[in-house]
């Protein structure tokens, strides 16, 4: 019940097409409960014999059938289709809550998901809604209206077999809340293996070259099979138990039948009952056995769709642990001093990343970090857009505390090149611009052509409406990387991260690539990580980080006079 009430507070902003799709079933119900009145009330005439008299008050009951059944034409439609739009509306608006939810959260949530999950639960999960709200919550409605319309008319019959009537009701309900408690387990493991399939086939198709060059499509395809035998075995079991389920019920309503039939023909016996009522009866038996046996499609749905539901509901409870302070203020354009003041840090497994961070860098500045794989070094630069926050110790961009301002002023003064550069499918100029989508095509060329990359784009097919393919499958690394850099000065924000932006590229790309960044050197505070030390020779200071520790400092010069650990790097790259 929390959950549903949860889930109705959602709805609660299409109340209006909600309440005339229930006006609607409601006037469905009517009519359906009218009908066998009228043919109960026709068959009581035609009982009497027939003259002319009968024969006109027929012609009028039959001309109220007729408006009766064009009536349910037209509440069925308004019911079904006012239902579906509330319920596809809601999903749509789930679809884009649950995805803005997920863009909020910070990157250590991503740490242990899987993005065919994820996809599965904003695709997959939030459907199972309309099937909750455009048929289980009209259903039941329309069952339980019945249910009570027809008791009512049952009691105004015959009381005596309206009550033996009821005899399987309570036996109904208690198989359907045995049901609820078995099934809805299987459906939660079912929702669970859709999304770890979606998970394995996503993983698979991003890594279709490895696959084929190494020859492992058969591994691949069983890891496939398994996942999807997996969903499919979970599914059954939750059909086993309905396949038991439903039978039961329709026994037990078969059951009520036999009782009215044996009592009714007595009752007639005795003349306790006439014709009439016992044909109204039964036509009303079944009106009102139909809600109780359709109780069992109702709960199978219903346990789907709480399934679901759970899944999405738990994603959008899920508090984010970087959000903004309640008194944040926007930092505004900033200049681009960044100092870390004793920062530590570490991810959930509490192994140190970080420990005891602290330099200082002035506006206009060139830092780099170098050191091995694996030492923080990356973690440092998404501390400083608070992608994280530090265990121990404070970041300062311009001498303001990082986490008492807004994380989007932060980070529009922060553009970030990485080393994995990820282009979007679409074409050359939509992705240097989607740093700024209003920028002119002059100032995305100006952009290009500090990114030295202009010149290439020219030799293109259809120059800067090149399309660029998924994740920039149509260019080569080095060209990736000059469109990343030419994005980020786009953006003209004074702060710029690289992150290994010479890395995997050949030795006359990575001259290009150098050539870009001496071309924003001193323009901006850059923050640059690199394995290459000849990217960064020119940076005005060098922080050696070795096991999460500034073991080194200063210039290029000034490292490699002190032959330490940097000189030593140096020496390496050198052989």
């Amino acid at each position: 019940m929390k959950m549903l009430w949860k889930l109705t507070k959602e709805a609660a902003r299409y109340k209006v097409l909600y309440v005339l799709a229930i006006l609607s079933t409601l006037g469905l119900t009517v009519v359906n409960l009218t009908a066998p009145k009228v043919l109960s009330a026709m068959t009581g005439v035609v009982e009497k014999g027939v003259d002319d008299k009968a024969l006109d008050t027929i012609i009028k009951f039959a001309f109220t059938l007729f408006l009766l059944y064009l009536l349910r034409i037209l509440f069925r439609f308004l019911s079904n289709y006012l239902a579906h739009k509330a319920a596809w509306h809601l999903v749509g608006d789930l679809r884009i809550r649950l995805y803005n939810k997920l863009q909020s959260l910070d990157l250590g949530f991503f740490h242990d998901k899987q993005t065919g999950d994820l996809m599965s639960r904003v695709i997959n999960d939030t459907r199972d809604f309309e099937l909750l709200y455009a048929h289980m919550i009209p259903d039941i409605i329309t069952n339980l209206v019945t249910f009570l319309g027809v008791l009512i008319i049952l009691l105004t019959i015959n009381w005596k077999l309206a009550l033996i009537t009821c005899c399987p009701i309570p036996l109904i309900l208690l198989s359907g809340v045995i049901f609820a408690k078995i099934v809805r387990p299987f459906f939660r493991a079912s929702q669970k293996c859709m999304g770890e399939l979606n998970a394995q086939l996503q993983d698979s198709l991003s890594g279709l070259h490895e696959i084929q060059s190494f020859g492992q499509e058969a591994y691949e395809s069983e890891k496939i099979n398994t996942k999807n035998f997996e969903q499919v075995s979970a599914m059954l079991r939750a059909l086993r138990a309905s396949a038991i389920f439903h039978p039961c019920v329709e026994f037990l309503s078969s059951a009520g039948t036999i009782l009215v039939v044996f009592f009714g023909g007595y009752l007639a016996y005795k003349d306790q009952l006439s014709v009439a009522d016992i044909v109204a009866f039964v036509l009303y038996l079944s009106l009102f056995y139909a809600p109780v046996s359709g109780l069992a499609n109702l709960l199978e749905s219903l346990q789907q769709s709480l399934a679901g539901a759970e899944r999405v509901t738990l994603i959008l409870e899920t508090p984010s642990a970087i959000q903004n302070a309640p008194d944040a203020s926007d930092i505004g354009n900033v200049e681009g001093s960044i100092t870390f003041e004793n920062v530590s840090f570490h991810y959930s497994n509490e192994i140190p990343v970080l420990k005891n961070i602290s330099f200082e860098c002035t506006p206009g500045m060139m830092v780099a970090l170098v050191g091995p794989t694996g030492v923080g070094k990356t973690t440092a630069t998404q501390l400083i857009s608070r992608f994280y926050d530090p265990i121990e110790g404070r970041i300062l961009v311009d001498n303001k505390d990082i986490r008492t301002v807004t994380l989007e002023s932060l980070r529009h003064n922060i553009s970030p090149v990485l080393q994995d550069t990820f282009l979007f499918n679409g074409t050359i100029a939509e992705n240097i611009g989607y740093a700024k989508p209003d920028a002119t095509i002059r100032e995305i060329e100006d952009a290009a052509k500090a990114a030295n990359i202009h010149e290439d784009i020219l030799h293109m097919p259809d120059q800067y409406e090149t399309q660029v393919g998924e994740r920039g499958l149509r260019l080569s690394g080095g060209q990736k990387q000059r469109v990343a850099i030419a994005r980020a000065i786009l953006r003209q924000s004074p702060i710029i991260v690289l992150d290994e932006a010479t890395a995997s590229v050949d030795v006359q790309t990575e001259r290009q690539i150098q050539k870009a960044i001496k071309n924003i050197a001193g323009k901006r505070t850059i923050v640059a990580i690199a394995h290459r030390l000849s990217t960064i020779k020119d940076a005005d200071l060098i922080l050696v980080i070795h096991e999460g520790e500034i073991i080194e400092r200063g210039t290029h010069e000034e490292l490699i006079a002190r032959k330490g650990f940097y000189y030593n790097l140096q020496l390496a790259q050198e052989i």
